[in-house]
């Protein structure tokens, strides 16, 4: 099974103003036959690539379908997959003409399995867990059978149950060793007692698990049911519910109307799990993490009963405007009091997702880093919000500073706005192409940053790995392209090549009472200036080094139903003409790493990780479990190098930072959390000797005209 997470990376946004099809007229008072209708109308007018609705199209739903629902195979029976089988080559049917049939069949099934399962669960904690016996767990979920009878699959739950009690059995006694260590006097818990603390932490932990399943309604499976058709078309392409679209646009913005507090559901009320930095509920320290919310009331409105009522509910009635008041009956965390909170909502702003910098020294020289872990935007109001701005305006506050050089750090940016890549792709170049747009029937157009002035023109690094997708992929080719940066990092990025529309499913009705959600399409292919697509291929480092995930499966064509490569013509652009020894950098840098130990032993970990992940079959024996273990801490202890790894760089705040973040401990303690974590990272440290060596005739020019001032 590949990994799923992949498709929620953001894609890069535009907004269709060509589409004129309201005059289209969709009539069918069934909702869901009417959200398929409308969906496979804009498939059909709007993607990319088209697809054939076959036979060979409905295997491909009918598999990625039960995979969806039932992943493990922990809840259907193998008599369920023969009956459904006979609908294996009439799913492409019963899209074109909008039945419903499998959906519901599947669906009814599998709440009845739920339910049967819900049952026998607390059976199984009757009997003590015994792992002494000999016996394993299997985790190639994609090749085994379904079970054959419920004898069958209530033992394939016991081994699941088992194994998360073994695995939390281990971690106590564990704790135990170490506060003995610790403590002398420390009284030791019997194994049986902590056997049933074990086992009562993983009956909690299920209960919590079918809680949440079973806040689930009909129109959620629907969803999921949907987006096993649209996902054949390709990975980026996904169907919204009403607030999946909300959390897309507060994701891609970095920012909402709210309290300020991330909430997840626990034993049947609403938990705070964490307060947001600058938020109402951060500012005003009336709640803390732990809290329980167990009403909500608007302004003068009696209080609505959140208990037991769906997550994504209870959001809704917390959420609202700027300005408005919301009044939250709290069960404190810790003495259990009952109070009523009154919280004014404010615009909350996400900063883990902004753009932020620092400043590093070495060698009685100065850089610059500036990391950014999208390319956010708010669309309602872009120059009031956008990275691009965001970017530049910390690259005059290190100027300020006086930087010999520059790292713009694109790890794990999975992308975002297009608009802000051309602009700041401009921050880097005097003027020229930046991305090839290619639309159906080849229709092509060249986004071009056409501002001659330059923000920085010293030398610089790109830092990219195997997780920065589509917006980064398009910034860091380019500059490479023009040899105005040094792309370092993994062997190449995500290798994502497509651009995806949000469509709002409701401007194809003229008076709902239903809300559809949106369709996030993919609508075009971008290519480089040089014309080579990174799509699949991604942007090949300048210089290489392995990480962690180097032999892991991320990356475009891990996922299904990728797009293909290819390439288009090139268009005319100037190289960058400001360096004096670029190629001599690359090389000496490639060189560095292949003369590292230390890069040597990441390679060797990363292919260790990725032999363990083959992994799929694991033992319910504590010792054999100890002893894996203890083979596992033998071999790793080779690679304690990289573990205690510390770089020699001196990380600095700018001067315009000190004052804002002495006013809030939080931040403070947040940055210094940074630095610490940066203080660790081998790839920095390369950058930063890249940054050393490079010469930039742009620097000389300014270092020689200040001697003679």
């Amino acid at each position: 099974m590949k990994k799923k997470f992949i498709i929620v990376f953001v894609g890069i946004i535009l907004f269709f103003t060509s589409w004129n099809l309201t005059n289209v007229k969709f009539d069918d008072p069934n909702k869901d036959k009417l959200l398929i209708e409308i969906i496979k109308y804009v498939l059909d007018k709007g993607h990319y690539q088209s697809k054939e609705i076959n036979d060979e199209f409905s295997e491909k739903i009918f598999d990625t379908y039960l995979e969806l629902i039932d992943s493990q195979k922990k809840y259907f029976l193998a008599s369920d997959l023969r009956e459904f089988k006979k609908y294996k080559l009439q799913l492409d049917d019963q899209w074109l003409s909008y039945d419903l049939t499998f959906f519901n069949l599947t669906f009814e099934r599998l709440i009845q399995r739920m339910n049967e399962v819900e049952i026998f669960i607390p059976v199984l904690f009757d009997k003590s867990f015994n792992f002494d016996l000999d016996e394993n767990i299997n985790f190639d979920f994609e090749n085994i059978s379904y079970s054959k009878n419920n004898k069958q699959r209530i033992d394939r739950w016991r081994k699941q149950l088992k194994y998360m009690a073994l695995d939390i059995y281990d971690i106590k006694i564990s704790e135990q060793k170490l506060s003995l260590k610790n403590n002398k006097e420390f009284e030791l818990k019997s194994n049986s007692k902590i056997l049933n603390e074990s086992t009562e932490l993983v009956k909690k932990n299920i209960t919590q698990i079918f809680d949440l399943m079973n806040d689930l309604e009909k129109k959620d499976w629907f969803a999921t049911y949907i987006n096993s058709f649209v996902t054949q078309f390709d990975p980026h392409t996904y169907y919204f519910q009403p607030e999946d679209k909300e959390r897309f646009e507060m994701n891609i913005s970095g920012k909402f109307d709210g309290i300020g507090a991330r909430l997840s559901k626990k034993d049947g009320g609403i938990e705070i799990v964490d307060i947001i930095l600058g938020g109402p509920v951060w500012r005003d320290k009336k709640l803390e993490i732990g809290d329980e919310i167990i009403k909500v009331g608007q302004g003068d409105q009696s209080p609505v009963d959140v208990i037991g009522m769906r997550l994504e509910d209870a959001i809704k009635l917390i959420k609202g405007p700027k300005g408005s008041e919301v009044k939250l009956t709290i069960r404190k965390k810790f003495d259990g009091e009952i109070k009523v909170v009154s919280i004014i909502r404010d615009l909350v702003l996400l900063e883990e997702t902004y753009a932020k910098s620092t400043l590093i020294k070495k060698d009685n020289k100065s850089y610059g880093l500036i990391s950014l872990p999208k390319f956010y935007v708010d669309f309602d109001n872009y120059n009031e919000k956008n990275c691009a701005s965001d970017v530049k305006n910390e690259i005059l506050k290190l100027k300020k500073e006086g930087i010999d050089g520059l790292v713009l750090d694109l790890r794990n940016n999975g992308g975002g706005a297009l608009q802000t890549v051309v602009e700041m792709t401009g921050l880097f170049i005097e003027k020229g192409p930046i991305v090839q747009v290619k639309s159906t029937g080849n229709r092509k157009k060249i986004l071009s940053d056409k501002d001659p002035s330059i923000v920085w023109d010293g030398p610089l690094v790109v830092l990219v790995n195997q997780m920065s997708a589509s917006a980064s992929e398009i910034l860091a080719a380019a500059l490479q392209d023009y040899g105005r940066a040094i792309i370092i990092g993994s062997t190449q990025s995500f290798g994502k090549g497509t651009v995806q529309n949000i469509i709002d499913l409701n401007r194809f009705l003229s008076n709902s009472q239903f809300d559809l959600g949106a369709l996030k399409i993919t609508t075009d292919k971008f290519y480089r200036i040089n014309g080579g697509s990174v799509q699949i291929d991604g942007v090949k480092s300048d210089i290489s080094i392995p990480n962690t995930y180097s032999f892991l499966e991320i990356g475009e064509n891990d996922e299904k139903n990728p797009l293909s490569w290819d390439q288009i013509d090139p268009v005319a652009y100037n190289l960058w003409d400001g360096y004096y020894n670029l190629k001599d950098v690359i090389d000496n840098g490639n060189d560095r790493i292949k003369e590292s130990k230390l890069a040597t032993l990441i390679n060797e970990n990363a292919k260790w990780i990725a032999s363990k992940r083959d992994l799929k079959s694991f033992s319910l024996n504590y010792n054999s479990f100890k002893k894996s273990q203890s083979n596992d801490k033998d071999f790793l202890s080779k690679f304690d190098e990289i573990k205690n790894y510390k770089n020699d760089l001196k990380f600095d705040l700018l001067v315009n930072e000190n004052k804002s973040l002495e006013k809030s401990d939080e931040l403070l303690e947040r940055r210094k959390k940074w630095h610490s974590n940066l203080q660790s990272d081998y790839y920095l440290n390369e950058s930063i000797n890249v940054l050393s060596n490079l010469k930039s005739k742009n620097i000389e020019v300014k270092k020689i005209l200040a001697k003679i001032d």
